[in-house]
Order: C-alpha cells, then sequence, then structure tokens
C-alpha cells in the first residue's frame, strides 16, 4: 500500500532538463522574431508603430530580431550537438538507430494509421488511438522548426548581409529572399500562434494549459491516458520505475505558469493584429 501512495505521488519524467532549456530558449528567440518581424512586416499600421516605439524604434526592433536570430541558430546548433550525443551514448554510435530506431521522430506508417484513427475518433467512429512516444503533430511540429531554419535563415541571412551572398549570387535573389523571408515568417508565426497552440494548450484534455514541456513531468495518470502505448511498454519493460521523479514545488509551478501565460498572452495578440492588417489595412 505505501509502495502504492508513493508511486502516486512522483510523476514520469517526459524531457530532460536541456530540453526544457531549449524549449524555453525557442519560445524567447520565436516570440522575439515574430513581434519585431511583424512590427517591421506591417509597419504602416497602427499597432506597428506603437510596438516599434517601444522596442526603441525600428532600428531597435532589427536589433532586437537579429539577436533574436542569434539565439535559435545557437539553440538550432546545441540540438544537433545533444543528438550526436545521444546517438553515441544510446545507440551505440549508429546514425541509423538514431534516425530509424523506437522513439525515432521520422513519419512512419504509424503516424498515418494514428491521423486515420483520430479523425474516426472525432467523429465518434472509433476509440482514442493509443499514442506512443511521439504523435504525428508533436513530429510535424519538430521538422516544421527544421524547416524554418532553413528557409527562414538562409533568407535571413541574405538579406542581414546582401553585399556577402551577391559577391556569389546573382542581385536578383535578395528580392526573392525578401518575399520568402516575410511570407514564410508570417506564415510560420500564425501556425505556432493557433495550430501549435491548440494542439498543445487548447486541446480539452490540456486545456488552459500544458506545462510539462516546462515541467519535463506528468503525473502517472495523465502519462497512462495520454501516451498508454509508451506507458505500457515502459511497465511491460520494468522501466517506469527509473523514470519516475518528485513533483516540483507549488511556487515553481507557479512561476511556470506564469511564463507560460506570458508566452500564450504575447501570441494571441500578435494573431490579432496579423488578422487585423491582413483584413482592414493590407497593402
Amino acid at each position: 500500500m505505501e509502495s502504492s501512495r508513493t508511486r502516486h505521488a512522483l510523476q514520469y519524467q517526459r524531457f530532460t532538463r536541456l530540453d526544457r532549456a531549449l524549449h524555453i530558449g525557442m519560445i524567447v528567440s520565436f516570440i522575439s522574431l515574430a513581434l519585431t518581424g511583424m512590427t517591421l512586416k506591417f509597419s504602416y499600421t497602427g499597432w506597428a508603430a506603437f510596438m516599434a516605439r517601444r522596442l526603441g524604434g525600428y532600428e531597435g526592433a532589427g536589433f532586437i530580431h537579429r539577436s533574436a536570430a542569434i539565439l535559435m541558430f545557437g539553440l538550432f546548433v546545441v540540438h544537433l550537438w545533444d543528438l550526436n550525443r545521444k546517438r553515441i551514448r544510446e545507440h551505440g554510435g549508429s546514425i541509423l538507430k538514431l534516425i530509424f530506431g523506437p522513439g525515432s521522430m521520422l513519419f512512419d506508417k504509424r503516424d498515418l494509421l494514428e491521423l486515420i484513427g483520430t479523425l474516426k475518433w472525432f467523429v465518434g467512429a472509433g476509440p482514442r488511438p493509443r499514442y506512443g512516444r511521439w504523435t504525428y503533430w508533436e513530429k510535424f511540429d519538430y521538422f516544421a522548426v527544421f524547416w524554418g531554419i532553413f528557409i527562414i535563415g538562409s533568407t535571413g541571412l541574405m538579406l542581414w548581409f546582401p553585399v556577402l551572398f551577391t559577391t556569389v549570387l546573382p542581385g536578383w535573389l535578395i528580392n526573392v529572399a525578401t518575399i520568402i523571408h516575410s511570407d514564410e515568417a508570417l506564415l510560420a508565426t500564425g501556425f505556432i500562434f493557433t495550430v501549435h497552440f491548440f494542439n498543445t494548450h487548447l486541446r480539452p484534455e490540456k486545456f488552459p494549459m500544458d506545462t510539462v514541456v516546462f515541467t519535463g513531468r506528468m503525473s502517472v495518470a495523465e502519462f497512462r491516458r495520454d501516451k498508454p502505448a509508451e506507458y505500457d511498454a515502459l511497465v511491460a519493460s520494468g522501466k517506469l520505475e527509473e523514470n519516475l521523479v518528485e513533483p516540483y514545488q507549488p511556487v515553481v509551478i507557479r512561476t511556470i505558469r506564469a511564463f507560460a501565460w506570458t508566452a500564450l498572452t504575447i501570441g494571441t495578440l500578435i494573431v490579432l493584429w496579423i488578422v487585423y492588417a491582413m483584413v482592414f489595412a493590407y497593402r
């Protein structure tokens, strides 16, 4: 009985400290990029002028934008370093096991079946899929960052250092880079602050907020309900107990929630400002 009560009080450790730090850094950098980037893109609107004054003018907004871009590039490099470390430590140095082994972020047949099962579940035509370590929408979000770093990041560097790039590339590519950078950034901002926000925080079972990516841990009951396939696999292998940890103190949770609510509020406001600019003031 005592063991059962103790286990009930413990929580499942889902993310490492580095995972959480990288995600928090990504939030700070992305919101900074989105806020300053949309302020520059829609500079002719009243809300953009209002924000620019509080960011040190459009020149100040540009400085913040480039600083946030450096931070995001740095986070990406650290993540690649962490992947290589996991390749060596957990997969015996095999890159194939890292890419295709258990826990891989690559899409596979299971994701297609879970997508179909989810659609059936939405309309009451089937049970909720037994999701595993990663769901198809989490994988999509993950690779969206790679796409953003490559497309938005590369075009951003071209706009930042046009003289350097035009020593080897034709000048007209700078105009193309301007369009791609602006429109892809708008798409990314809209996606993150609507679809991603819904998937991670606004789903009925998570509303009003899912704090697991900030705390790195979740209750065993929530883990069993949210990721039943992964839960069953850990129980069957006898590894569940070694992944159980003490929950954080309430003051830590309150601090995390304050940060998360701030990010949610800023993201929602940015979406509303974008909609206003596109509908009532677009040029």
